[in-house]
């Protein structure tokens, strides 16, 4: 029986009748990764010993005490701390780092039943759009396997459109699980700012991080945003509200929901097979009963900008704490402690890392701040206005994920400017702090394309709603890569 294409509800039904155990799901899922990530280069670490003892201690536990992702398998990105599997976010600074503690989500995960089976393949402190970044190996798209699948969460994307894991972990900062969910053809959700804790992420820029889950389908991955929402009181940020039940809001209905959909997303740079692809969204939806008008939301041209120079500001300050002394690599060449956190640095962070703090330790840098940093932040609150305007009028704001499906390795990794443009339309949503999915609309010469759906502060269930309507009615998230074939046990 193959089990990859399953989902959650299929897989529980299957338990609860004793036609297949958890341990047998968690086998199968390592002997697919053994048989395709040779291919797609997803994991960097597994924790198949843990992982393969945990399910079978967990078979035996009553079906009345099991939730609904009770013995699933998942994935976890790498800047995601996990006790006993090497953390690195896949930098060569922290090389060899065992954490001695769980993020806050892994320990939701654990207490919902979940099975870790290893840490994914992302671009350096999530640094990146493409996956090249990586000081470890480049992940690949498995729809094309010369393309990227995105980034900075490519690897928890490619494993879950290869049908490796059915649930991954990633973490978003200006697009980095929307963007590569729609490279490789997966439901990828970015949850409002302070609905997921952020304790144990390795911090990128700590006002834009969030954590979020990728998956086949939208009810598995309003499961899993269940599981693993809630306040923190080790996370500052994380808001105290009650997480209502997700998937409870898939009702199917979505007459009279008003959408707003941007101009800005439909300006020149964005590929034409994406416009048509959310034209034709918007008309799927316009016939299950909702209603559609152009607005505008004028500063998301400033986004770029401002995101490039407040992310890296704030990447400048957390990456200090990285310099070979307690933990991670530290070089061999050093006269004194001057030049140990030079070498150190120098050598243990790729180029992009240190682009982004050079650019970000410049902006903050006294006579620069009021002209750069101070001004980026007004940009971010007029960004803000334009949603809230926006969010007056409308119930959910819908557009293109990326301008264009995935382009290939190597293609734009020597022009750092036009690499960044591929984050232009996720951007304002972290700037903001809004909730956003990516969903499959489409395809482009056989490549995935993604729409995004927009929603208020802590109204994942209304993008949930719209979503789930969209998939039901369409086939897109049914189409898997031809790299299945012959994968199937």
């Amino acid at each position: 029986m193959n089990l990859v294409d399953k989902t959650s509800s299929e897989l529980q039904d299957l338990i609860h009748k004793e036609e297949v155990s958890i341990a047998e799901i968690t086998k199968q899922a390592f002997e697919r990764i053994e048989k395709l990530d040779p291919k797609v280069d997803a994991f960097l670490a597994m924790n198949k010993e843990q992982a393969t003892k945990q399910a079978e201690e967990m078979d035996q536990t009553p079906l009345a005490e099991r939730g609904p992702l009770f013995g699933l398998p998942i994935g976890v990105k790498d800047n995601i701390v996990t006790e006993g599997i090497e953390t690195t976010a896949s930098s060569r600074i922290l090389e060899g780092f065992n954490p001695i503690y769980n993020a806050t989500v892994v320990e939701k995960l654990k207490a919902a039943g979940m099975i870790t089976v290893g840490k994914l393949n992302m671009d350096e402190f999530a640094m990146g759009s493409s996956n090249e970044n990586s000081y470890y190996k480049n992940t690949k798209n498995p729809w094309n396997l010369e393309t990227v699948p995105g980034g900075s969460s490519g690897g928890s994307a490619a494993a879950v459109a290869a049908g490796e894991v059915p649930f991954t972990l990633g973490s978003d900062t200006g697009g980095s699980i929307r963007q590569p969910a729609a490279f490789c053809g997966v439901v990828g959700m970015k949850p409002t700012y302070g609905r997921v804790s952020r304790f144990g992420l390795i911090a990128y820029a700590s006002s834009l991080d969030q954590i979020g889950p990728i998956t086949r389908t939208v009810k598995d991955n309003a499961l899993l945003l269940e599981a693993i929402s809630g306040h923190d009181e080790r996370d500052s940020t994380s808001a105290n509200i009650e997480v209502p039940n997700f998937a409870e809001a898939l009702t199917g209905d979505i007459k009279g929901l008003r959408i707003g959909v941007p101009k800005e997303y439909f300006a020149e740079g964005v590929g034409e097979a994406a416009k048509q692809a959310v034209r034709e969204a918007l008309a799927v939806l316009e016939e299950k009963g909702a209603t559609w008008e152009e607005v505008s939301l004028p500063h998301s041209k400033y986004a770029l900008a401002t995101y490039y120079l407040l992310a890296s500001s704030e990447a400048s300050s957390n990456l200090s704490r990285f310099d070979g002394i307690r933990y991670g690599y530290r070089t061999e060449k050093a006269g004194n402690l001057l030049e140990f956190y030079m070498n150190t640095r120098s050598e243990g962070f790729g180029d992009e890392v240190k682009r982004r703090i050079m650019l970000g330790t410049y902006a903050l840098s006294s006579g620069y701040y009021d002209a750069y940093y101070k001004k980026a932040q007004k940009v971010r609150t007029l960004i803000k206005k334009d949603f809230d305007d926006a969010f007056e009028k409308f119930d959910v704001i819908i557009g293109p994920t990326t301008p264009t499906p995935a382009f290939k390795i190597g293609e734009k990794v020597d022009d750092p400017l036009t690499m960044y443009a591929n984050d232009i339309l996720t951007i304002p949503v972290n700037l903001a702090g809004v909730p956003a999915i990516s969903i499959p609309c489409g395809f482009e010469n056989g490549l995935p394309l993604g729409l995004q759906i927009i929603g208020k502060y802590f109204d994942e269930e209304t993008i949930y709603r719209v979503a789930d309507v969209f998939e039901k009615a369409t086939d897109f998230h049914k189409q898997t890569p031809q790299i299945w074939e012959g994968a199937a046990q």
